[in-house]
């Protein structure tokens, strides 16, 4: 489960949406998330989900990536579905039992739910398999830049998100090796009831701490011994540069926003 946790990795590539400007790819990455939560119908879950994977197609990243980006939240997911289906009422029960009651509006929410998740999820993941971390910072910092006149950090903060970003998979490496080395000293994480399975996490998480501190104190020691002290003057090896493929990609994101407004008017799959 663990190995599978693929949030903040980075895929090199070549293709279109690899070459696409962060800016755009941010704020796109924003439309399509407000497009599923606009969505009120199947049919708008659908189209973002098939648009995406032929995102993933076009950017030569494997499906399988898709799988991997959504199972680590499973049991979220399942918690979700099941909290949905049974607190969502109808008017006639599909199943009742003592004081449970099972709906077909529920179990309609409750799939809703989960289309809707994973095609969040799976947005959010292209993002950063697509964009490097350089790149996401410049990004984000250019499009907060506005914020620099009411004295905001906006280079700081920008900075601290894509290093955060950036870890989330060194960490996940980390805590991996730990459990190993834990379970070579015959520490038993997967058997107990739930109070000594949180005990076991014990020995996991002191060293993931530690190791963690240890990482961010040697990378402040190394920006400073290469003269970093924020923004102010600092250079880009790469400009950011609003090309065709990006007015493209930002005229159809647009047209699948108002495509989905309008199926919520006239949904083929309600």
């Amino acid at each position: 489960m663990i190995k599978d946790i693929t949030v903040g990795q980075y895929f090199p590539g070549n293709s279109v949406i690899h070459r696409m400007d962060s800016r755009v790819k941010l704020l796109l990455d924003v439309v399509y998330l407000v497009m599923l939560f606009v969505s009120q119908s199947f049919t708008g879950i659908f189209i973002g989900l098939f648009f995406m994977a032929l995102c993933y197609i076009i950017s030569g990243i494997k499906l399988i990536m898709i799988i991997k980006s959504v199972k680590p939240i499973l049991p979220l997911m399942i918690f979700t579905a099941i909290l949905n289906m049974l607190f969502i009422k109808g008017e006639t029960p599909l199943f009742q039992w003592w004081i449970i009651s099972i709906y077909p509006e529920g179990l309609r929410m409750s799939a809703f739910m989960l289309l809707r998740i994973i095609a969040l999820i799976v947005g959010m993941s292209l993002l950063t398999y697509t964009t490097s971390p350089i790149m996401l910072t410049d990004a984000i910092e250019r499009l907060l830049s506005p914020l620099k006149k009411l004295h905001f950090p906006v280079h700081e903060l920008s900075m601290m998100m894509t290093i955060a970003l950036r870890f989330i998979p060194t960490l996940v490496e980390e805590t991996d090796k730990i459990m190993s080395a834990q379970k070579a000293r015959g520490a038993e994480l997967d058997s107990g009831n739930i109070a000594q399975k949180a005990k076991a996490l014990i020995p996991i998480l002191i060293p993931l701490f530690v190791s963690a501190f240890k990482r961010a104190n040697e990378l402040a020691t190394a920006m400073e011994c290469r003269c970093y002290r924020g923004g102010e003057g600092r250079t880009r090896m790469r400009q950011l540069k609003i090309a065709p493929r990006d007015i493209v990609a930002s005229v159809i994101m647009i047209a699948l926003l108002a495509g989905v407004i309008v199926l919520n008017f006239f949904p083929v799959i309600p």
